[in-house]
């Protein structure tokens, strides 16, 4: 009896873990760019990690998309209920900018990581096909709050120094690194421009998940750039299509208007002869209004940029 409640506790306590996220949040600072001399400018990123998936993701991405989902009817009631460790959205007047426009998935136990980006309301991915080959040392000090290690890698034009501790058996850390025998709790490149520091650890029951859409674009590493170019391009072709559309529309009600209009005039003037002038000053007023107006300029439907990047100079990856 007491082996098989043991079980059942072992059961339920598994079931709970992977029904709640563990957020770790890190302190992030970033020189925006690497010629001139700019001060560093530091955010908040999210590595959430349920199970044996993380998501990769800054607090302000985080904020403006799971704002932009409370729209949804089906994901209002989910929203409430979200645990927040950073201020809710309507407390916000305007989105914090970000240097982190996309977000990261990772399947922890196959070590496999997605990047993800989004050209309007398209999705576009790729599978990172580059791990980061870590070298351990034995040097060991306290980071963060915690004993850690010191481990070093090479990856995307950069020297990376990650401190990972064994205290969290968790295999990964922000961005898209990971592959240690502990999380990384503190990460930083050769050149100073990009610093991670683990400063909060939190629990939530109902954190917001990134959806993956089922027509998202796959690309690879090495085309990625030049695929997101070809959405771009189409979306300004269809943005101005659509634009083009419907100022053709917008210019055929017009001329309708002007014809319409026209004919009220007459009518109206007719009218005016036959009984009385009440009719005829309709159908003048009928023409002005009715024609005239609806030759005002037609302005094309662009979509409003609003300016959550804050146009980084100086990438993470340089190759």
């Amino acid at each position: 009896m007491k082996q098989k409640l043991l079980g059942f506790l072992g059961m339920f306590l598994t079931v709970f873990s992977y029904a709640q996220t563990t957020r770790y949040i890190y302190e992030t600072s970033v020189n925006p760019d690497s010629i001139n001399l700019v001060s560093m400018k530091t955010e908040r990123t999210f590595l959430d990690v349920k199970g044996g998936r993380s998501l990769f993701i800054s607090e302000s991405k985080l904020i403006k998309d799971s704002l932009f989902a409370s729209f949804k009817p089906e994901e209002k009631e989910i929203r409430k209920k979200e645990e927040k460790d950073f201020s809710k959205p309507g407390n916000r007047k305007h989105f914090e900018p970000t240097f982190f426009e996309y977000f990261i998935i990772k399947n922890i136990p196959e070590q496999k990581v997605s990047y993800y980006d989004k050209v309007g309301g398209k999705q576009i991915y790729y599978i990172e096909d580059r791990p980061a080959k870590w070298e351990i040392t034995n040097e060991t000090e306290k980071q963060n709050g915690y004993q850690a290690q010191k481990a070093q890698a090479n990856f995307g034009g950069r020297i990376w120094t990650a401190w990972f501790t064994k205290d969290i058996a968790v295999s990964d850390g922000p961005y898209k690194f990971s592959g240690l025998p502990g999380l990384i709790v503190k990460l930083e490149d050769d050149k100073g421009d990009y610093k991670f520091d683990l400063v909060k650890k939190v629990i939530l029951k109902n954190a917001f998940e990134e959806p993956v859409h089922s027509d998202a674009k796959q690309s690879t590493k090495a085309d990625f750039h030049s695929d997101k170019a070809s959405l771009e391009l189409e979306l300004m072709r269809n943005r101005k299509s659509m634009a083009g559309n419907n100022g053709a529309g917008m210019e055929n009600a017009g001329n309708g208007g002007r014809l319409g209009g026209g004919m009220g005039g007459m009518n109206g003037g007719m009218g005016g002869m036959q009984g009385g002038g009440h009719r005829g000053g309709r159908g003048m007023r009928g023409g002005g209004m009715d024609g005239g107006n609806n030759n005002l300029p037609v302005q094309s439907s662009g979509s409003m940029n609003m300016p959550f990047d804050m146009g980084n100079q100086n990438p993470i990856e340089l190759k």
